[in-house]
C-alpha cells in the first residue's frame, strides 16, 4: 500500500477516535498556530511521510472537534463513517463530476441520490436538482431559476439581456439567513429588493401582512422566501397557506431548508413542513443533518425548464450521450467534486428508518438538553426547541445579562468540554444550542450540562 495513504488513513482514524477524550477545542493562539504552520517552501520538496506527519501534528491544535458529539456551535453535523470512507474513495477516484462523459458513474449516482432525496423530503419527483457546495450556492442556483421565471413572465430574458433595464424584482421574506441575501447580491437582484414582512410571535411569517405586501403591486415580478426551520429556534413558516397565496399573485416560492427540511423524513415531525411540496424551489445541506462530510448542498427546482435555462452554457467540446444528464447544465460550476458519492453511501447505509431515527433523536436530545440547562440557577430558556435549535442566556445579578452570557460561553469553551456559539436575538446576547451530530449521546448531554454548571458557578 502507498505509505502516505496508509499513514493518512491511520491518522484520520486516530483523530475520529479521539473525540471522547480530547477537548472540543484547544482555543489556540493565532500567532502560535501560524508559527507551527508557516514553513519554508523548499526547492526540492520533502518526503511525503514527513509532510503528512508534520501536517497532522502542526494543524491539530487548530482543529475544532466539530465532528464530535459535544460540539453545539452553528449547525454542523459529523461524518457518518461510511460517508467518510466514500469521500476517501471520491478523492482517490478523482472524478470531475461536470458531465456524464467525464464520469458516467458520478452522473448516475447523482440521479439515484436525487430520487432518494426527493422521496425522503416529500418533494415532487419531477423536480430538477443540483449538487453544490452548500446552502449558499443552493440559494444561488434556485434563485437563478426564480429570476429567470419571474422575468420571463414579463417578456425579459435575464440570461440574454442581463438585468440593466429589466423589470425590478421584489423579494418578500420573513425570517431569513444571511446566505439568502448574499445570493441575491450574486444574482444582481440586490438586497434593496428585499421587503421584510412582519412576523408573528412564534417567528413565522404573518400571512395577512404578506397578502398586504403582495397587493401593493400585484403585477410586480416577485419571489417569496420562506424558512423551514430557522437558525435560532427552528420555526417553520405556514407553507401550505403561503404557497397558495403567493401563486395566486404569480409569485415564485423559495424555501430555505438548510437544516429543517430533513424533518420531512419523520412521520412525527412531518406536520411542520405541511404543504412544502407546493413550493417552486428548495435549498438544503447534507453536511448538516444528514451528517456527510463537507461540502454538500442540494438545490431542487419544481420547474426544470427554468432551472436549466438559468444554468446551462454551450460548449463546443461537449460529448453528446443520449438519455443522460450533464451536471454542468444544472449547477453553477463546471469542474467539481463528485459530491453525490458520500450521500449515496450514507443513504444506503442508513435507509429510510435510519434517517428518521437520526433526525428524531437529535430533536429529542436537543429538547432534553435545553430543559436541563433551564434547571440550572441563573439560566433562562428563551426558546424551547421545535426541532434541534434552542436559545438560552445566563442572568447577571446586576442586570448585565449580555456580558454575563458571553463570559459563561467563553468559560465553557475554554474548558474543552463543549463548544457553543453566541448570537444576537431580539436585541439580546444569547447562547445557541444547535445539535445536528449523530454522535451526540445522552451521556454527552449530561457531561456538558455538568460543565455548564461549573462555568456558571465560577
Amino acid at each position: 500500500m502507498n505509505p502516505e495513504l496508509k499513514r493518512a488513513a491511520e491518522l484520520a482514524v486516530e483523530y475520529i477516535e479521539s473525540f471522547d477524550h480530547q477537548k472540543v477545542s484547544e482555543e489556540p493562539d493565532p500567532e502560535t498556530l501560524r508559527n507551527k504552520l508557516y514553513k519554508e517552501l523548499t526547492a526540492d520538496g520533502l518526503p511525503p511521510l514527513q509532510v503528512i506527519d508534520e501536517l497532522a501534528r502542526d494543524a491539530r491544535d487548530g482543529l475544532l472537534n466539530s465532528a464530535g458529539g459535544r460540539f453545539f456551535g452553528w449547525v454542523i453535523g459529523g461524518g457518518i463513517p461510511v460517508s467518510i470512507a466514500a469521500d476517501w474513495l471520491t478523492s482517490a477516484w478523482d472524478q470531475n463530476a461536470a458531465a456524464y462523459a467525464c464520469s458516467p458513474s458520478a452522473a448516475i449516482i447523482e440521479e439515484v441520490v436525487a430520487g432518494w432525496l426527493k422521496d425522503i423530503l416529500g418533494l415532487p419527483q419531477q423536480a430538477s436538482y443540483a449538487f453544490v457546495t452548500g446552502c449558499q450556492m443552493a440559494h444561488v442556483t434556485a434563485l437563478a431559476a426564480a429570476r429567470h421565471k419571474v422575468l420571463a413572465d414579463k417578456g425579459w430574458s435575464a440570461e440574454k439581456q442581463g438585468l440593466a433595464g429589466s423589470p425590478p424584482i421584489r423579494v418578500l421574506v420573513g425570517e431569513h439567513h444571511e446566505t439568502l441575501l448574499r445570493a441575491l447580491r450574486h444574482l444582481g437582484i440586490g438586497t434593496d429588493a428585499v421587503v421584510q414582512v412582519e412576523q408573528k410571535d412564534d417567528g413565522t411569517i404573518n400571512v395577512a401582512e404578506l397578502k398586504t405586501e403582495l397587493e401593493k403591486n400585484p403585477d410586480m415580478p416577485t419571489i417569496v422566501s420562506l424558512a423551514a426551520g430557522d437558525l435560532n429556534r427552528g420555526a417553520f413558516d405556514p407553507f401550505d397557506e403561503v404557497c397558495d397565496l403567493a401563486h395566486a399573485y404569480n409569485a415564485w416560492v423559495h424555501i430555505d431548508g438548510a437544516s429543517g427540511l430533513w424533518v420531512a423524513s419523520s412521520k412525527r415531525l412531518r406536520h411542520l413542513v405541511k404543504g412544502i411540496e407546493k413550493a417552486d424551489s428548495w435549498a438544503t445541506d447534507a453536511h448538516k443533518w444528514l451528517n456527510v462530510p463537507y461540502d454538500s448542498g442540494i438545490a431542487f427546482v419544481a420547474d426544470p425548464e427554468s432551472h436549466k435555462t438559468a444554468m446551462t452554457i454551450p460548449a463546443a467540446y461537449k460529448v453528446e450521450v443520449d438519455n443522460v444528464r450533464d451536471q454542468f447544465e444544472w449547477g453553477p460550476e463546471w469542474s467539481r467534486r463528485a459530491r453525490g458519492i458520500p450521500l449515496y453511501a450514507a443513504l444506503r447505509t442508513l435507509g429510510r428508518n435510519g434517517v428518521t431515527e437520526m433526525i428524531e433523536r437529535c430533536c429529542d436530545l436537543t429538547r432534553d438538553f435545553v430543559l436541563k440547562l433551564g434547571e440550572l440557577p441563573g439560566v433562562e430558556v428563551l426558546t424551547t426547541p421545535v426541532i434541534n435549535q434552542g436559545l438560552v442566556r445566563f442572568l447577571d445579578p446586576d442586570g448585565d445579562h449580555d456580558t454575563r452570557t458571553l463570559d459563561v460561553i467563553t468559560r465553557i469553551n475554554a474548558s474543552g468540554e463543549a463548544w457553543f456559539g453566541p448570537t444576537l436575538w431580539n436585541g439580546m446576547r444569547v447562547m445557541r444550542v444547535s445539535l445536528s451530530n449523530f454522535r451526540t449521546t445522552p451521556d454527552d448531554i449530561d457531561r456538558v450540562v455538568a460543565a455548564v454548571k461549573v462555568a456558571t458557578e465560577t
